[in-house]
């Protein structure tokens, strides 16, 4: 009679985030590089045949799905009146900072 071998696959996402939690960070780091390879290489072999289908076959390159235009800032479009608010606010926290900072060091000095 033969033995049948069960082969149990375990996750590594399991295996890292048990690693983690056993304080094992060397293992786990590497458990993550090695999932984080696996994906970035499907990813570039995804666009790598992509890219030889549009050149070889000439296929349509695919639209993107964001809008360029969402990409570009304006930063003429800033008025006057958001910079002073932004330096108005920032100009009262400061102050908050130094009324606490004196109330540290009259503790301090008593």
């Amino acid at each position: 009679m033969s033995e049948e071998v069960q082969s149990v696959e375990t996750n590594p996402m399991n295996d890292m985030i048990q690693h983690a939690l056993d304080q094992n960070y060397n293992k786990a780091n590497e458990l993550f590089n090695d999932m984080i390879s696996v994906k970035l290489t499907d990813v570039l072999d995804q666009e790598k045949a992509r890219l030889a289908d549009e050149i070889y076959n000439g296929v349509e390159p695919e639209e993107d799905d964001f809008d360029e235009e969402q990409l570009e800032l304006d930063l003429e479009d800033a008025t006057e009146g958001d910079m002073e608010e932004t330096s108005d606010e920032d100009s009262a926290e400061s102050e908050i900072d130094d009324e606490a900072d004196e109330d540290v060091e009259e503790e301090v000095e008593s």
